[in-house]
């Protein structure tokens, strides 16, 4: 019988911290997932692939379902987990990139629950910077925000916006909230 693991999911737009925070839940002893769409570009960057969300985003979002629930699984018997990102990020960007919305995505999602409470990080202009990984403008990014935080909804999640704030008060507000 597997213990139940609570897992959460971090969320937001592009740029707003969530890497971070899930960095810093890990230095306070929380078990964490890295985001997965980050270490996917630049594995298929490096190998040179068209599988990238900008080029093949339906393509990208097969690989990064895959891989979200196997790190899904991969937490199993652990009392709580943070992920960066979960499943409805993904259905999320293909909702933005008007492409339909795979069934199994959805089944995928059923299969691997999150908690219904999901921490969204807002769009915060002064801690938003691109680089390899994260090529969109802000507007852009806000933009994203907007969606995932629908999408979330859509899927009956609540969603609760952490303050723009340091990464350590964040951790505060989300470990408050789990007591």
């Amino acid at each position: 019988m597997e213990l139940y693991t609570k897992r959460y999911v971090i969320t937001g737009g592009p740029g707003s911290g969530k890497s971070t925070l899930v960095e810093e839940l890990e230095k306070a002893g929380f078990s964490c997932s890295a985001e997965i769409s980050r270490e996917m570009i630049k594995a298929e960057v490096a190998k040179g692939s068209d599988c990238l969300p900008w080029l093949d985003i339906a393509c990208f979002s097969d690989k990064v379902i895959a891989e979200m629930s196997t790190a899904w699984s991969q937490h199993a018997g652990n009392s709580i987990t943070f992920f960066d990102r979960g499943i409805p990020d993904v259905i999320a960007y293909l909702k933005l990139a008007d492409l339909p919305v795979p069934q199994n995505y959805l089944s995928e999602l059923s299969l691997h629950p999150y908690e219904k409470q999901v921490f969204i990080l807002p769009p915060w202009k002064d801690i938003y910077v691109n680089d390899a990984e994260r090529w969109q403008s802000f507007e852009e990014a806000e933009a994203i925000y907007r969606v995932i935080r629908a999408t979330y909804t859509s899927l009956g999640f609540e969603l609760l916006e952490l303050p723009k704030d340091t990464a350590s008060r964040r951790v505060e507000f989300i470990t408050d909230y789990l007591k």
